[in-house]
């Protein structure tokens, strides 16, 4: 099963937010045993928009699923021999603070190497380790702003604000990739490596496409104007008259003609390829598409071949029924419902098992088990909402 995959790797997490966070998630549901270590306050994301009854935000519980949550106090000697006890243990590292903090808690390069040569560290910050931006701060939306990509997201009034957020969830798979290639490379070498990932560079290696075409003034991505960038009619988000949302995206010849088929529009075969922006063909489709309801579209198109969705609320989309053959989408009801996606894999005909709770220990308690053979038990109860001792 997937849980096995990574079966006996121990991994430390030093990062806080979404993306460490998200990135050593994957590792978990692989099957590494992970240990989030975090500051006396707690990971900030801990309190992040709203809180359950037990003092914690349902994001900070559903993102941080599986691991063993520990609070050390990196500033203070008995907390640096804590986590050097950790470290000599583990395979795996990963933290996110920017260049230079590992160096001044003592744990550099040369320390960690000395320490234990077999582990993997992964260094994931906001723009790497060198270059002139490597000390400057940012978050999702700055990154993206310098890739490019929000250049051409958007209308052709104004770039919009992705969501989720990309870089974040971009670089977290960035560096769960790096992980596992190096965890791999050590089997053959016995050796640990250094992994330098950035959330701008992992957001930025997506953009290969607009990069491209910025070098071919004839071909130059913009906003609201290019076949995947809002102006082509055959791909495209329309308004019902219900005020609700579809996306069209018949790309192919035999979908553009299986969609003007059924919309019962022959006379738009020809026009697919329409000089963009197509602002008139756009028009022209809006028009029809505000003459039904949502439902009633669906009803038309759903059994017709030609890329056609309903834009669904997040309300609706752990009741589709795709949804529930899957199993990826998992929801908790109760006074505080949860609703968690799952590893986006099944492996061997089997979807991916429901993860377990968080749990907190005290460093000493991870400390004593981690000495021992096997790992932490991953079952074991969560203390929701329980100050753990700081070392």
């Amino acid at each position: 099963m997937l849980d096995q995959c990574l079966k006996g790797v121990r991994v430390l997490d030093l990062s806080q937010y979404i993306p460490g966070p998200f990135a050593t998630q994957i590792l978990s549901d692989l099957g590494a045993e992970v240990v989030k270590v975090e500051p006396p306050s707690g990971d900030p994301m801990r309190h992040f928009i709203l809180e359950d009854g037990d003092g914690l935000a349902p994001f900070y519980k559903q993102i941080n699923a599986g691991k063993t949550v520990v609070r050390i106090d990196l500033k203070s000697d008995a907390g640096k021999e804590r986590l050097e006890a950790m470290l000599e243990r583990a395979d795996v590292l990963l933290e996110s603070f920017r260049p230079g903090v590992m160096e001044r808690l003592g744990f550099g390069r040369e320390r960690l190497q000395r320490l234990n040569p077999r582990l993997v560290h992964c260094a994931l910050s906001g723009f790497g380790q060198s270059g002139p931006y490597r000390l400057r701060a940012g978050h999702d939306l700055t990154y993206l702003a310098m890739t490019g990509a929000l250049s051409v997201t958007g209308t052709a009034e104004t770039p919009v604000m992705p969501f989720p957020p990309v870089a974040d969830h971009a670089g977290a798979m960035q560096a769960a990739i790096a992980i596992l290639g190096a965890l791999l490379r050590r089997q053959h070498t016995g050796s640990g490596s250094f992994l330098d990932v950035s959330l701008f560079e992992s957001a930025l290696s997506w953009q290969t496409i607009g990069l491209t075409s910025a070098c071919r003034p004839q071909a130059q991505l913009r906003r609201g104007q290019d076949l995947l960038t809002g102006g082509a009619a055959c791909y495209q988000i329309y308004r019902t008259g219900d005020d609700r949302f579809v996306a069209l995206a018949a790309i192919e010849e035999k979908f553009w003609r299986a969609f003007c088929e059924a919309a019962g529009r022959p006379e738009w075969l020809g026009r697919q390829y329409d000089p963009m922006p197509q602002t008139d063909l756009v028009d022209a489709l809006q028009a029809l598409f505000a003459s039904r309801s949502r439902a009633e579209w669906e009803a038309l198109l759903a059994p017709v071949d030609c890329c056609f969705e309903a834009v669904l609320e997040y309300g609706e989309v752990a009741s589709h029924p795709h949804m529930q053959e899957r199993k990826l989408v998992q929801s908790r009801g109760g006074d505080e419902p949860l609703t968690e996606v799952l590893f986006a894999a099944w492996i061997d005909g089997v979807p991916p098992a429901p993860r377990p709770p968080m749990r907190e220990l005290s460093a000493a308690q991870v400390q004593e088990v981690w000495g021992q053979k096997g790992g932490c038990a991953a079952d074991e109860p969560y203390q929701g909402g329980v100050t753990c001792p700081t070392v």
